[in-house]
């Protein structure tokens, strides 16, 4: 059986969630991707409870961003950033960063360094 790209991915995130763990010091800051949506969630693993979550479809995201219309890597920096506000609103300031298997780099690397430039750490 050949290996897609998505399978070799879920592989790769099952092989990086062994060491990656969310507590409530650090939440996991979990990043997918489709080809048209990004979704960044807040995880705590400990009580395997999604703490805020924030995507291409979510309201807020529309209200704010002219219903949501624009190209992939200017919506994965708003998500950065709105994730950011988002979680140092609740007092989150440390995360820890969890990319699911995909390459850092792209969209991927654009949402980090939002989160990043908004005040987050990891």
């Amino acid at each position: 059986m050949k290996e897609t790209r998505n399978i070799l991915r879920i592989k790769k995130h099952k092989k990086i969630r062994k060491k990656i763990f969310g507590t409530k010091e650090r939440y996991r800051l979990c990043v997918f991707r489709s080809l048209k949506h990004i979704y960044a969630s807040v995880v705590d693993d400990e009580n395997n409870k999604v703490i805020l979550t924030v995507s291409t479809l979510s309201k807020e995201f529309k209200d704010k961003y002219n219903g949501g219309s624009c190209d992939n890597s200017k919506a994965a920096e708003l998500i950065g950033s709105l994730v950011a506000k988002k979680c140092i609103e609740r007092g989150i300031k440390n995360v820890v960063f969890d990319r699911s298997g995909y390459l850092y780099h792209g969209r991927i690397k654009i949402l980090a360094d939002a989160a990043r430039k908004e005040g987050l750490s990891f």
